[in-house]
């Protein structure tokens, strides 16, 4: 069968959250989900110790590579995404953070609409997770210490603590708190500014993923996995379907593209939705001319520090510098879930701190927009995160063995105004778009980046912190600005928090490409649904947004066509 009630492409966090909840409605409606990866159901992907290596399978991933960046070295930026079932949430960091509750009344403003404000999507976060919320024992409960009120205990999607934590975690946690950061007990309350102990989207050493969503759904869930979509069908200017690999599948009420930041856009445009010059200059013909397609990329990025510590203050070398070690964990994990890849990067500290004098009365500063700077000066919004106890051993090519006991921090720039573009390079709509984040290339930017490093060195230059230290193995030559802001540009990194390139707005405003419940501006019966749409560039490690963007999506569909209440619409239902 080829005709459904609803098509939703991408089985990411948004799509198999919208999938999920349209098939799990009432009415029943037929849904298929179609997804460009293969279905990699092997338990062995979901280690939770190993979530930090699984983007480099390439049978998992996009593989993208942003254009050499003028302000980062001209350097080629890892743009890592997806490609299998649960979408990026199969290859990403496990990070389950939702933010800044300001960061949703932030994003109800832009989109008009109180569907979008903290208290509505706290509810659906709740209803969303199963949080589990114990720590180990002997642990003092002012390092984590949830409340029940900010989480949900019945939902898909298992997250919280792992059950044993490194030895060294609460010790670089007291560094911060003697350096002068507050120590926060729960960061997914709404307010994350301090720092914390990290809520992971795992549970008893697996890692849970978008996937978990679609278990149990019923006959009335169609899922098609190696199916990537080219073009939606328009019939005029209403969507009747998508085309995947010259097969036509038809939906009879909506389409919902939910392919992400970088897939979205290409797949408007090759159905001649989008840039008309650009669509043009590669033979496609124009249907609807939507110049903001495509624009206003925004992303997170950070930057290393990494020491090598004594061989009493860690124990990383004895378990990562020893194959035997590392297999016999293996088999122990095999098992029960258990054992050092249940423990070793399994739990993290993060922090999210603000910017003071530094910041805010710099002339950068001044001359953003008098709405940005409110924004910017709300309670909750930070303005930069760090992360200790990172596996960076993973990440930098030849490392050292006789390095393994080593600590790292990440510092990641939150709130850039930067506003980059995904184009057009190809007239195949399987090639991807080119991907241009300009890391760096706005004054604010590049000021908020040399500050949040040099506050990060009241921790990486503290006493307390420092005592362990044996040797720098990648640090800023000084604190001078010119030295700081070359760090950046020489070892950035994405975070992989592509947002923004098909954005929600109001009705009549130039960079809105959908209105606040999803819908195209100019085109029936097509959806967007994911974290191309968001209008914020979230406090977060945005999976979580992403899975809020798909639920908040499905309710409004589910009410749209009363799925949920009386059948007037469900008559015509497949």
């Amino acid at each position: 069968m080829s005709t459904f009630d609803f098509i939703v492409v991408g089985s990411g966090p948004s799509g198999s959250a919208i999938a999920a909840g349209l098939a799990n409605s009432t009415a029943k409606p037929r849904v298929l989900l179609l997804e460009a990866g293969d279905a990699k159901e092997d338990r062995n992907l979901r280690v939770d110790g190993q979530r930090w290596t699984t983007f480099t399978d390439q049978s998992m991933n996009w593989g993208f590579k942003t254009t050499p960046q003028p302000d980062c070295a001209n350097r080629e930026i890892d743009y890592s995404r997806g490609r299998c079932m649960g979408g990026s949430s199969a290859i990403n960091f496990g990070v389950y953070s939702v933010g800044a509750r300001d960061d949703y009344q932030e994003w109800a403003r832009i989109a008009g609409d109180d569907d979008y404000s903290w208290p509505k999507i706290q509810r659906r976060f709740k209803a969303l997770e199963t949080f589990h919320g114990q720590i180990p024992d002997g642990i003092d409960s002012k390092y984590a210490d949830p409340k029940t009120r900010h989480h949900g205990s019945e939902g898909p999607l298992h997250v919280g603590f792992a059950r044993e934590w490194e030895r060294d975690l609460t010790d670089v946690l007291d560094v911060f708190e003697e350096a002068g950061f507050p120590l926060n007990p729960d960061h997914n309350s709404g307010n994350p500014i301090g720092m914390s102990v990290m809520i992971n989207s795992a549970h008893r050493g697996l890692r849970s993923m978008a996937s978990d969503l679609t278990k149990g759904n019923g006959d009335n869930l169609t899922i098609v996995t190696g199916a990537p979509v080219q073009r939606v069908l328009l019939e005029g200017k209403k969507a009747v379907g998508v085309e995947s690999n010259g097969k036509k599948y038809y939906g009879k009420m909506e389409v919902i593209l939910s392919a992400g930041s970088l897939n979205d856009p290409r797949i408007l445009m090759h159905s001649g939705i989008g840039p008309a010059a650009q669509l043009q200059q590669y033979q496609i013909p124009v249907v609807h001319d939507v110049p903001a397609i495509g624009q206003g990329l925004r992303d997170h990025c950070f930057v290393p520090m990494v020491n090598t510590r004594t061989d009493t203050s860690t124990d990383r070398k004895a378990f990562y510098g020893d194959k035997d070690a590392m297999e016999v964990a293996s088999k122990q994990w095999q098992q029960d879930g258990t054992g050092p890849w249940a423990k070793f990067a399994c739990e993290l500290g993060i922090g999210w701190f603000k910017l003071a004098e530094q910041l805010t009365s710099s002339p950068e500063f001044k001359a953003l927009p008098a709405d940005e700077q409110k924004y910017l000066l709300s309670e909750t919004v930070p303005h930069y995160e760090v992360i200790t106890h990172f596996p960076i051993h993973w990440f930098i090519p030849d490392f050292p063995a006789d390095a393994l006991n080593y600590s790292c921090l990440l510092v990641f720039l939150f709130n850039a105004q930067t506003r980059g573009e995904v184009t057009l390079q190809s007239t195949d709509p399987d090639a991807p778009l080119s991907f241009n984040p300009k890391f760096l290339a706005h004054p604010f930017d590049r000021k908020l980046a040399i500050e949040a490093l040099r506050d990060s060195f009241r921790v990486a230059k503290h006493d307390s912190y420092k005592k362990d230290n044996v040797a720098e193995l990648a640090m800023p030559k000084s604190e001078s600005d010119e030295d700081l802001l070359e760090y950046w540009q020489q070892n950035i990194s994405s975070s992989w928090h592509m947002t923004g390139t098909v954005k929600m707005g109001k009705k009549g405003d130039a960079d809105a490409v959908v209105d606040q419940d999803f819908r195209v501006y100019g085109i029936e019966n097509l959806r967007v649904a994911d974290m191309a749409v968001v209008p914020v560039l979230v406090n977060a490690h945005v999976q979580s947004v992403a899975y809020v963007t798909g639920v908040t999506c499905a309710e409004k569909l589910i009410k749209e066509y009363q799925l949920n209440g009386a059948p007037v619409r469900a008559a015509k239902l497949a």
